[in-house]
């Protein structure tokens, strides 16, 4: 009885590297194929599962078992194809040498995965997984930090922010403590290593490019962007002026009355660049997308709401004074109530108004007005 000896190759790189055609089996055949995979590619670890292959026949023999070594290899890129022409193989297999059962040599988990279609058609005594010994030496580490050395994009991701942070902590050891010199430099190497890996550079590099090419076009919203650039500083300082009024007061306090005196500034902001960008979609005469449309009305409403929660929550500090309408004082909650229901509204009249013009064009709608003044 044969016992059958199979390396699987699921990634179909030695029949490619080869051009044999597959099921390759016999001891000569394989011997045969391991030197021409070899010299096509010496690195694949393709090539220490045939030997590993033949190794395990020969040892069988030595033991006085029948043993035939076959290699099947993937005829298709994609996984339901190799798969298919890895079960034809093994059929070819299967009705040559009728094995009693078969031993499978593999070296990834993706070989691995072909196991249960071997074992639909044999017995499996035994899965042998390779694994390359110098992957785990130091040699191989060696290797691995000279081609890293040699990349100069990750030398410039990950050795200067290194560098840096190095050369800078004896001057902070100096000047602060242990502690605040380590976490000063954990940030530094963290912002370092966001700006690069949220390709922050890529769009600091780019910005010169696109607001040079904004002015040439001569768009509105490049002069919208700096007024609300201006809208936001304002706010963001009537926010610290407003907190720091509190002091005495926590932290978490401190935090929502910088929110709620800075929010409609914020809003007004947005909703100025918003409006910006809406112009210069009018102007273009291509139609007014609906996400342009409908983000003044977002920004606003999510304002309304956020500082109504705010204020919800300061109003039950007593910090600020209780709301009266026609003498009528109106409690926190009827406040929080009033401003979620204006924001809900606020987007809703926003996603009315997208639906309705959101593919009209500036034209359309100056000859819609010029129809309506005819009649």
């Amino acid at each position: 009885m044969t016992t059958l000896v199979i390396c699987i190759d699921r990634s179909g790189a030695i029949g490619r590297a080869t051009n044999v055609p597959m099921p390759v089996a016999g001891w000569e055949a394989v011997r045969s194929l391991v030197t021409d995979a070899g010299l096509s590619d010496p690195e694949d670890a393709s090539v220490n599962c045939l030997l590993e292959s033949l190794r395990v026949a020969r040892d069988l023999r030595d033991e006085r078992e029948e043993a035939v070594v076959a290699v099947v290899s993937a005829e298709s890129d994609s996984a339901v194809g190799a798969d298919r022409s890895i079960a034809a193989q093994l059929d070819d297999l299967v009705d040559r040498y009728e094995p009693r059962a078969a031993i499978v040599v593999v070296d990834s988990a993706e070989d691995e995965q072909v196991l249960p279609i071997v074992e639909s058609r044999m017995p499996v005594d035994s899965v042998d997984r390779v694994v390359v010994r110098q992957a785990r030496d130091i040699e191989s580490t060696y290797y691995l930090l000279k081609q890293f050395l040699a990349d100069e994009q990750l030398r410039s991701t990950i050795l200067v922010p290194f560098g840096v942070a190095l050369l800078l902590l004896p001057a902070l050891f100096y000047w602060f403590t242990a502690a605040e010199a380590v976490a000063g430099v954990a940030g530094l190497l963290g912002a370092a290593l966001l700006y690069k890996g949220l390709a922050i550079d890529r769009f600091v590099a780019g910005m010169p490019e696109r607001v040079r090419e904004a002015l040439y076009a001569g768009q509105v919203s490049i002069v919208t962007y700096v007024v609300a650039g201006g809208l936001a500083l304002v706010g963001g300082f009537f926010g610290v002026l407003s907190a720091s009024e509190l002091s005495e007061a926590p932290a978490l306090v401190g935090a929502v009355e910088f929110v709620y005196a800075a929010v409609p500034w914020f809003a007004v902001a947005g909703v100025t660049a918003a409006v910006g960008r809406l112009l210069d979609e009018l102007i273009r005469d291509e139609g007014i997308r609906t996400p342009y449309l409908n983000l003044p009305f977002v920004i606003a409403a999510v304002a309304l709401v956020v500082r109504g929660f705010a204020g919800y929550f300061l109003a039950q500090e007593a910090i600020l004074d209780p709301f009266e309408i026609a003498g009528v004082a109106v409690t926190p909650v009827q406040q929080l109530a009033a401003f979620i229901v204006g924001g809900i509204v606020v987007s809703l009249v926003g996603v009315k108004l997208a639906s309705d013009v959101g593919t009209e064009t500036l034209e359309d709608v100056i000859d819609a007005d010029r129809d309506t003044d005819g009649e």
